[in-house]
């Protein structure tokens, strides 16, 4: 129940963070063509964003079908069926959200800009940054951890010493 909760507290977030991003001023900035859409969809794909939305339906669905078992247990084979039509029935809507992030793109970019970025994503150099940027960010992750651990322990030991010369022993 603890997680439904979570879950639906995260999806009301969401909800609040695109209506934010519709209804603000760089919102009506432009007017996206229907070219731009086209090119910021293509990346989105390209840039492997859409892969963030890809288990967000098949999810959704077993959450469902958890809080209906947990309400009567004996309905887990037809509960497996249904939740099995049901993810299909709704692969179509995953292009609601592949649109919504390419139309984001497409207010924050001119149409210039969104081709010239599609060009560098599908550029070796593009392609790379890609592939090597999530292990970038792991990579700097963990050193900013160790980095800040290593920080913590210097700054508490300045902060005793500090507080031994002024007559305070810890």
């Amino acid at each position: 129940m603890h997680f439904m909760l979570a879950t639906k507290r995260a999806a009301r977030l969401a909800t609040v963070a695109i209506a934010l991003a519709v209804l603000s001023p760089a919102a009506y900035a432009q007017q996206p063509t229907p070219a731009a859409l086209a090119t910021a969809r293509e990346i989105v794909v390209v840039t492997g964003g859409s892969a963030l939305f890809n288990p967000l339906i098949a999810g959704v669905v077993e959450q469902a079908k958890i809080l209906l078992l947990q309400q009567n247990p004996s309905l887990s084979k037809v509960l497996t069926e249904v939740g099995d039509k049901m993810r299909a029935d709704l692969a179509p809507r995953y292009d609601e959200l592949v649109n919504e992030m390419a139309r984001l793109y497409a207010v924050r970019f001119t149409e210039p800009e969104l081709k010239d970025l599609l060009a560098f994503n599908k550029s070796s150099l593009g392609k790379k940054l890609l592939a090597e940027q999530p292990l970038i960010v792991d990579a700097s992750m963990k050193f900013a951890q160790t980095w800040s651990n290593s920080l913590s322990d210097e700054v508490v030991a300045k902060m005793r010493e500090e507080l031994k010369k002024r007559g305070y022993a810890l």
